[in-house]
């Protein structure tokens, strides 16, 4: 077969019809899911209020200089479609793009199987034939919602984004009605009892140093943070492309600071044990506490009003980030291909096809949330990796930096988001990466069908060798899953 030439043209434009309220509603809205409304207990059970205090800074640093990773390639490379598989590909070639965009899209629907899980365990709160998430009644209206955000978005990605901000709205008020009759009950003697948890137990175990507790509660972090990429992936989408920056840190910013008041607030109204031992979710708990029954039903409905928001803003991003590399002979031609409203048909069907599947699975399998929440996070974090390391690399080269443009605030902020992202990796766990390993070898499938599809080289020799480590990597993954040594769920 005659080799086609690659194109260095980007994709065909699409309709760019998101403003900057819709892009910020896309970053808070896929980074407010479940996260929030549990973070009282998780952290409790991690770090007392010291230790905490230090992990934040560290984690707020990290996350920001993320943020601004995200905003300087939309500046410095408007050019670059596609967010974390965009810079992925441009930086280091198309392999590499494409593992970004297969692990972020891999995530990304894991996540709306555990957002779907938890939306029905709470809403079991109400009718207790859907408690714990997994029934057959949960599954089945599980089943149904999924297929009604699955049409709504084919009625185009403008439609879906509209609902997207009002639902992005509506769930943030809950959340600070929260703050606010947590500052009215906030008593400081109860936030300084044990400020560096020298003396808490959990569970009747010691929380340890303070480096110890930092580092527990920043693995906490990783899952409330995801969705900071929302709008870099949405680039072609935007009416001005500095609007994607700005709505990274901008939303990055809202939701950091409903963050922080949520989980330090939290340690001003329960002593720590008592806080740690929260049923999720543990603002429901809180709110009891403070004001009575009715505080539960409403923390409650906002989560519900909240993991609705997430699911339709993390379908948006599957369907999107499959989209722009079908466009680029990453991934399948069909997946690039747009219906009479400007939404990508196939990905969508692709996308919540396998949702469907492993809704169906949580019938049979334990500890399912947990366990898609924590592969979710990591097939998600290499994608951030590679975004910082194409910082480094235009700054470190010069690219787009014209005579005497200072480079070092780039260097800088890159080097420590690289830094940052490397650590959140190593956390991630091995029994996770070699879980995400064989997710990749298999979607590999997808690659070497759009190359050949397009005529094209499928792998250059680098990336043959960076294959053959996936390749080790995942072996070894399904050694451990067939062994039993690593649970999937």
């Amino acid at each position: 077969m005659t080799e086609l030439k690659e194109t260095s043209g980007g994709p065909p434009a699409a309709q760019a019809s998101l403003g900057l309220a819709a892009l910020i509603a896309i970053v808070v809205g896929s980074m407010i899911g479940s996260g929030i409304f549990a973070l009282p207990s998780q952290m409790a059970g991690s770090a007392a209020p010291g230790p905490l205090l230090i992990g934040w800074v560290i984690t707020g640093v990290g996350m920001l200089m993320l943020a601004f990773v995200f905003q300087t390639l939309a500046e410095r490379k408007p050019e670059v479609d596609g967010g974390v598989y965009g810079y992925a590909r441009a930086g280091f070639g198309n392999f590499i793009g494409y593992t970004a965009a297969f692990g972020y899209w891999a995530s990304a629907w894991m996540g709306n199987v555990a957002y779907l899980v938890l939306l029905f365990s709470t809403l079991g709160y109400f009718f207790p034939q859907f408690e714990g998430g997994t029934t057959l009644p949960a599954i089945i209206s599980a089943s149904i919602l999924l297929w009604i955000v699955h049409f709504m978005t084919l009625r185009g990605v403008q439609t879906a984004a509209f609902v997207n901000v009002i639902v992005t709205i509506a769930k943030i008020v809950p959340i600070l009605t929260f703050i606010a009759i947590a500052i009215v009950g906030f008593k400081a003697g109860v936030f300084t009892a044990d400020f560096w948890g020298q003396h808490t137990q959990i569970d009747g175990n010691p929380l340890g140093s303070t480096m110890n507790q930092v580092k527990n509660m920043m693995l906490v972090t990783v899952w409330v943070f995801i969705g900071i990429e929302g709008a870099a992936v949405y680039s072609q989408r935007a009416k001005k492309r500095k609007d994607v920056g700005r709505a990274t840190v901008l939303g990055f910013l809202a939701v950091l600071a409903l963050l922080l008041a949520v989980n330090f607030l939290s340690y001003g109204l329960m002593e720590q044990a008592k806080l740690a031992g929260l049923a999720d979710p543990s603002m429901a708990g809180l709110m009891e506490q403070q004001v009575g029954s009715w505080g539960v039903g409403f923390i409650s409905i906002g989560l519900i009003v909240s993991l609705l928001g997430a699911l339709i803003a993390w379908v948006l991003l599957c369907a999107e980030i499959l989209r722009i590399p079908a466009q680029e002979a990453v991934m399948p031609t069909v997946f690039g291909r747009e219906n009479a409203h400007g939404s990508p048909a196939a990905a969508l069907w692709l996308t919540n096809g396998c949702i469907q599947v492993v809704l169906i699975l949580t019938l049979f399998a334990s500890s399912s949330y947990l366990g898609l929440v924590l592969l979710a996070t990591s097939l998600i974090l290499l994608p951030y990796l590679w975004s910082a390391a194409y910082q480094v690399l235009l700054a470190a080269r010069g690219e787009t930096y014209g005579d005497g443009q200072g480079r070092s605030r780039d260097l800088v902020i890159g080097g420590v988001a690289l830094i940052y992202a490397i650590w959140l990796v190593y956390a991630g766990g091995l029994e996770y990466l070699l879980t995400g390993a064989v997710a990749y070898f298999v979607g590999t499938i997808l690659f070497v069908w759009a190359r050949r599809e397009k005529g094209l080289q499928i792998f250059t020799k680098p990336e043959w060798i960076i294959f053959a480590l996936v390749a080790v990597a995942a072996a070894f993954g399904l050694f451990g899953i067939v062994t039993g040594d690593i649970k999937v769920f």
